[in-house]
Parts: structure tokens; sequence; C-alpha cells
């Protein structure tokens, strides 16, 4: 659900601030939802906490941020942990980014906090939304939890073709998504098919609340309830958690008639 594609950026001193561009259409941020907010936040840490362990790519921890240095295809990804950023963070930060060399970057800012254009950075804004735990009807299609690594390797390329993951393009096996993750706590592989045929999956990251990611379905399925049945598997299977996304444009209407509210508006700087 992000930018994948690098700017050019300058290479001189750069004024970080915390100013954020607002897109006309941009829904306010709701101060009242700002715990819910920090948790869909944690979240997403934990996402890429695993993905950078299991693919052995570096990971930079501090309090208001985390740093994921990983190769040419996966990049640099920074994601905000706070609304308010220090200047000491905000500087590290630029530093990341101006030295990075290896490929894309992308800066998640959940809280659309942190101007950071100076950068060459280009936004893109987002909702994050929340559902709290309700019942919701069986899926209409075939769903099953993968836990085996021939059916994971399906997932993944339900994934990087039909997201699409175009920086992982052309598709390499275990690159996504490592047979690793299999074995990490709380996070989770669906695989929805058609007749047998695999249509659409997703990944769910399950901390304090649960993470819906990459839920995609692929062009030759699109407007048969595939997504719709991958997201009621989800929130039946996770019967008692909160589940908390980012969401597109195409799938927002979706998520408005599951429950699902925004707490936020995130920036995605590329």
């Amino acid at each position: 659900m992000s930018p994948t594609h690098r700017t050019t950026r300058s290479p001189s001193p750069v004024d970080v601030t915390a100013a954020p561009p607002i897109e006309p259409d941009a829904e306010p941020r709701l101060a009242g939802d700002a715990a819910e907010l920090r948790l869909a936040t944690g979240n997403a840490a934990a996402l890429w906490t695993a993905l950078a362990e299991t693919r052995r790519h570096p990971v930079t921890r501090r309090p208001g941020f985390l740093a994921v240095r990983g190769d040419d295809r996966a990049g640099l990804r920074v994601l905000l942990r706070t609304p308010e950023p220090t200047a000491d963070d905000l500087a590290e930060i630029a530093a990341l980014v101006r030295e990075w060399t290896e490929g894309p970057v992308t800066v998640e800012d959940p809280f659309g906090g942190a101007d950071l254009t100076g950068l060459g950075l280009t936004p893109r804004n987002l909702p994050v939304m929340i559902r709290p735990s309700a019942p919701v009807p069986a899926p209409s299609l075939r769903v099953t939890p993968v836990d085996d690594p021939e059916r994971l390797a399906t997932v993944e390329r339900v994934v990087v073709s039909g997201f699409p993951l175009s920086r992982l393009q052309p598709y390499r096996p275990g690159e996504a998504f490592p047979a690793a993750l299999l074995d990490r706590p709380g996070v989770r592989f669906l695989l929805a098919e058609v007749d047998g045929v695999p249509a659409g999956a997703c990944l769910t990251v399950r901390a304090e609340v649960t993470g819906l990611y990459w839920m995609t379905t692929l062009p030759e399925h699109r407007s048969r309830g595939v997504g719709r049945a991958l997201l009621h598997a989800v929130l039946t299977e996770l019967a008692g958690s909160p589940v908390t996304l980012t969401a597109s444009r195409a799938g927002r209407p979706l998520y408005d008639s599951l429950g699902f509210r925004p707490v936020g508006r995130a920036t995605w700087w590329s």
C-alpha cells in the first residue's frame, strides 16, 4: 500500500520540519483516536521487524522511529513511531535517506505530522482505519490458513504479482516472505481460491491489535468477491481482536461497509 518509486534527492543539507502538507481531500486527524492510532503504529513496527529479521536486513530501533535497511530491491524503509519526533530523530532520518544508495526509499508517517519535502521525497496520504471486534458472515469462497513453505510461496507470488509489489518484480521465491515467517508468533497468511485456483491472499500480524497487510486479488479474479471473502475470513479468525489497516482508495468502500472507521491519515513519503 505504499509508494515504491524513489525520486531524485538533493545532496545539500535539508531542513526537516513538522508541518505536513495537506491534500485538498484529506480527512483531519482525529485527536480522540490517538490511542488507537498508536496501536496501529505498533502493529506496523511488529510487521517490519518480523520482515527485517527473517529477510536478514539490519534494523535501527529508536523510540521515535524504526528503520530497515534492505537490499537494492527492498530498499530503505522508515516508520515513524510517534506524532512528535524529536529534532534528533528527524536529523537521523534525514541522514539515513540522504546516504541511502541501494534502492527505493519509503518513509511511513502514520501520524501525518512530519514534512520531508526537503529530502526530495514525494508524499501520498492514506487513511489508517480500525474495526472493533464484531461478527461477520462466513467467507463466500474457500479461504484457508497457510502453514507450509509450498503454499507460502503461492501466497507470495499472488501478492508480488497482484498487489503488486513492483520493487520485488520479477518474482524471486522467498524474497518477500521468507519461510521463517511461518514460525513467527502472531504472523499469519491466508489464501483464497476460486474453483481450486489461487485467487487472492493476505498477511495478518497479531499484537495488541491485529494488522491486515497486502490483501490482494489477482486481476483475473477481481469483482468476484475475493477481497470480501478474505476480509470475512480475517475478521472471523481474529474474533475478539480489533483489526487495523491502511486503506487504498479502491479498498475503502469495502472497509467502510464492514465497520472500519478512520483514526488518522498517514503520509507515505517515497
